[in-house]
């Protein structure tokens, strides 16, 4: 679901990773045009960066 937030707005995926200040530039960037794909990409990498981050904590915690 995040996956498709981030496809069509960007910012609001940083929003629900709990990174307010990235959303509020990834909005601004979102807002030209040609910012939508690097805004768009930005959101895929922080995503993917999260679930990774979310990974190793569980791993950490069960030793």
């Amino acid at each position: 679901m995040r996956l498709l937030i981030a496809l069509i707005f960007p910012w609001l995926t940083f929003f629900t990773i709990g990174r307010p200040i990235a959303g509020f530039i990834c909005l601004i960037l979102q807002i030209t045009l040609i910012g939508w794909l690097p805004a768009t990409i930005w959101a895929v990498y922080a995503l993917s960066q999260f679930k990774t981050d979310q990974k190793i904590a569980e791993a950490t915690r069960r030793y």
